[in-house]
């Protein structure tokens, strides 16, 4: 199934034969056989690099309770059932032209070594990227050059816990206006194992980041340790979207996925310029009701630990961690009202969970999946806006922690998702990320490497 090669060059032939002939005239998709691996990050496999930690007690910072953002809309039961199955239409998400895998060949260019399990990488509008790294501390490469030593830009290892496969420092993003601000939010696992999203602030024009700056935007109790998610990224809206898993353990034992009562199994939508120490959007699904919490802008997630947003049609792609048969993506299109219920643990991804057949009203099913024979922890990448590579235009590019598969994904001519498996590597793919100019990068997280995704024909 990963090995097939759709003949788009072929069809596009096809396709381009029969507009000729027109203008002239003519016609013309284990249960325990393999054990709820907490040894994944997230779900990884316990990874050899540990870095040592400082053993000092967090310091203590208050968190206080947000406001919600006021709406002349008229509040209402729930928010309305996305369509479950089918992509919705007019979303422009594939190749400007159809993509031929057969004719391009991916692979791995390493760009930085060295670094201390690798986790994460993002950018600043000078050019300048930054690598978080799993002990609690972030890295920056001035103006994006990797030939020149990275220089520390956090350090709040004192305050992470790390030792477990799916904690640590977990993600980063960089306020739309940091330039002129300096905002930075972080994702992490605290000394007592709770996911804690904070602001941090730059100290002045510098590259460097105060530890003492730190502003508590909200705090969630982890029941196990494993399923924390961790991506947190500004939307072409400009708020913080922020994903948690289920609570952990397995088979979503807590009942989380469909309780939208909790934060957790959840992606969020704050508004961090809004109050403090953030505003519900009006618009959120459940902002102007008490049928769920007024933060959740989608539900039925198992571990959504990376998701990323279209730059150019601002469609969202969330890679979710599955149990022990599936991996999965989900898909939002660009300009969607939220409210989507991604169907865990009814759905295992597109399967049924548990059970042959399944009620899937009102749930959204992911765009693919692939089995635990192609690997077992999925990696959400991004869909390429680079120059460098036009082959690569409009892809969505994904890949698998334990496996170090890569594989594409765009639609055909007809609207239906296609994947195909582009690159088997030597690197345990913890994430993609993007550069100012959209390049797509890959963290290896034993190896302590960023890599540049290449392209060739």
């Amino acid at each position: 199934m990963f090995n097939t090669r759709k003949e788009f060059g072929q069809l596009a032939l096809v396709l381009l034969i029969g507009l000729v002939l027109a203008a002239c005239g003519g016609t013309t998709n284990r249960e325990q056989a393999r054990e709820e691996q907490v040894a994944r990050s997230p779900d990884l496999q316990q990874t050899a690099v540990q870095a040592s930690q400082a053993v000092s007690a967090a310091p203590s910072v208050a968190v206080t309770t947000p406001s919600v953002a006021a709406s002349a809309a008229t509040a209402s039961n729930g928010p309305a059932p996305s369509a479950a199955a089918a992509a919705p239409a007019g979303s422009a998400t594939a190749a400007a032209q159809p993509f031929d895998p057969a004719s391009v060949t991916l692979g791995l260019e390493e760009v930085a070594r060295g670094l201390v399990g690798p986790l994460f990488v993002t950018h600043a509008a000078d050019g300048s990227v930054f690598v978080v790294e799993k002990r609690g501390m972030i890295q920056v490469f001035p103006g994006g050059d990797w030939t020149a030593a990275p220089q520390t830009f956090l350090d709040i290892g004192a305050r992470v816990r790390s030792s477990g496969s799916e904690q640590g420092l977990l993600g980063l993003a960089l306020h739309p206006q940091f330039a002129d601000n300096g905002y930075l939010y972080v994702n992490y696992i605290d000394r007592n194992g709770a996911t804690v999203v904070s602001r941090f602030t730059r100290t002045g024009q510098t590259l460097a980041a105060d530890p003492a700056s730190e502003q508590v935007v909200l705090r969630q109790e982890q029941p196990a340790a494993n399923h924390n998610g961790g991506m947190l990224a500004f939307g072409p809206d400009g708020y913080l979207y922020i994903g948690l898993g289920d609570g952990g353990g397995a088979n979503d034992q807590f009942g989380n996925g469909q309780n939208v009562q909790t934060w957790l199994g959840k992606l969020l939508r704050i508004d961090v310029d809004g109050g403090q120490p953030y505003a519900v959007p009006a618009d959120n699904p459940f902002a102007q009701n008490q049928a769920g919490k007024p933060e959740i802008w989608a539900y039925g997630l198992r571990n959504p630990w990376r998701f990323s947003f279209d730059r150019t049609t601002n469609d969202l792609y969330i890679g979710d961690v599955g149990q022990n048969r599936f991996e999965y993506i989900h898909f939002q299109p660009g300009g969607s009202q939220g409210g989507q219920n991604y169907g865990w643990p009814i759905l295992e991804g597109i399967q049924c969970f548990r059970t042959a057949n399944c009620d899937r009203t009102g749930l959204t099913q992911a765009i693919v999946d692939y089995p635990h024979e192609f690997g077992c922890s999925v990696t959400g990448g991004y869909v390429y806006r680079g120059t460098r590579y036009p082959a690569l235009q409009g892809v969505y590019v994904f890949g698998d922690y334990c496996s170090g598969r890569m594989w594409t994904l765009t639609r055909d001519e007809a609207g239906a998702w296609q994947k195909h498996e582009v690159l088997q590597s030597d690197a345990q793919i913890s994430s993609f990320g993007e550069d100012a100019a959209g390049e797509l990068y890959v963290t290896d997280l034993t190896g302590g490497r960023v890599l540049r995704v290449t392209a060739s024909r």
